[in-house]
């Protein structure tokens, strides 16, 4: 049976397999934008309207939000989580504010400093974008971030790599690899290629850009461990330096994590039969789908807040001030002492434990060390929104 002439302009689309010194094939990928061109039209153009609806409804919720910051603290711990669970860590949302706030937990996941690394390489990265663009310096920088003083340290963080690196199940040899990125001599043109693709006028809507560049970056592999998560995390960056987003709401790795085989597969098959139009399918639907989750997580949000303010105004009486500050505390800090209560509100020790007292009472705190002193605090039903989403 023939191919057809458009399965076979499709075949080295994305890039071929290169026979190397060592008897290996590694894949060296053809620079963006794909060659024939993207085909927007029927289902995926109908997918990325989807999309682009989507993520407009969530920027404008965001926008509702009395401090649209709160939202984003804890989505950006909840993508950390995320991204990083996708890479083999245990660690929960619980796991990663426990750590925040310096809880001693002997049972605490091994790995939760990868996860509080991922969350100050986006934070770090998201400040920059202030006054520097997403770019192959940036990428390195935050490279650095995500592996300091935690598994992959030894493999030069923020550095591009030297020695050729592979993908397949754990412990597997080059031999039994399922894909071979690019070999290192190729990946500095690569790099220089693919920032040019990020700011050159391709004419492509801007979903649909972000959508190749994540597929790309994953494909040249530029380093030898984290780039999972650097891809992903750029996905937001590049969000936020569009001006698509208002705040750093949308991300990924909850649809990613739920569908890791097809995500993997997708991106597989792009670059061995060149089906671009599959993978941005794919890509759009998770923008859509997360963009619908996290409008709904910051309408119950809203509500929340609102419940536990008239609860407090309602029974505090004259604390009932300090209850209002301690609460919009929590949004940013969820599990608290006594302690760090008394140093918010300015008050005597006592008057900040009857405070958290009442708090307990009004079921907005709950204590979980089961401790006498060094007592923690967590907002449970708001860490539940997210634990949940």
């Amino acid at each position: 049976m023939k191919s057809s002439s458009n399965e076979l302009s499709n075949l080295y689309r994305a890039g071929k397999y290169f026979a190397q010194s060592h008897g290996y094939k590694a894949f060296i990928p053809e620079s963006l934008p794909p060659d024939p061109p993207i085909r927007i039209s029927g289902s995926l153009q109908e997918q990325l309207s989807k999309a682009d609806r989507a993520l407009g409804r969530l920027d404008g919720s965001i926008l509702t939000l009395p401090n649209p910051d709160l939202f984003v603290f804890m989505y950006i711990r909840k993508e950390a989580v995320l991204s990083s669970q996708i890479e083999g860590t245990e660690s929960s949302l619980q796991d990663v504010l426990a750590a925040e706030a310096r809880l001693l937990n002997p049972e605490q996941p091994h790995d939760v400093e990868e996860v509080v690394n991922y969350v100050h390489a986006m934070n770090y990265g998201l400040e920059r974008l202030d006054d520097f663009p997403v770019s192959t310096r940036l990428i390195r920088e935050i490279h650095s971030i995500l592996l300091d003083g935690v598994r992959g340290s030894h493999l030069t963080p923020g550095d591009i790599r030297t020695t050729q690196n592979w993908i397949g199940p754990g412990g597997c040899t080059l031999a039994e690899a399922t894909f071979i990125p690019p070999p290192p001599i190729e990946i500095p043109r690569l790099l220089s290629e693919f920032e040019k693709f990020l700011y050159s006028d391709t004419g492509l809507p801007l979903l649909v850009k972000i959508g190749l560049a994540h597929a790309q970056f994953e494909t040249i592999h530029p380093f030898l461990d984290g780039n999972g998560r650097v891809g992903r995390l750029l996905i937001t960056f590049l969000l936020c330096e569009k001006k698509v987003l208002s705040k750093p709401v949308l991300y990924l790795s909850f649809y990613l994590k739920k569908h890791r085989d097809e995500y993997y597969d997708q991106l597989q098959r792009v670059r061995d039969v060149g089906t671009w139009e599959d993978w941005l399918s794919f890509f759009l639907k998770g923008v859509e789908e997360v963009s619908i989750q996290a409008t709904n997580t910051a309408r119950r949000i809203i509500t929340l807040r609102e419940k536990h303010r008239n609860l407090i105004t309602d029974r505090f009486g004259r604390a009932a001030g300090n209850g209002h500050r301690v609460l919009e505390k929590l949004y940013t800090v969820p599990i608290v002492s006594v302690h760090e209560v008394q140093q918010l509100i300015g008050t005597s020790y006592p008057a900040a434990n009857d405070l958290v007292t009442r708090l307990i009472k009004a079921d907005i705190l709950r204590e979980i060390t089961g401790q006498v002193r060094n007592r923690r605090f967590i907002y449970r039903e708001y860490v539940d929104i997210f634990m949940g989403s």
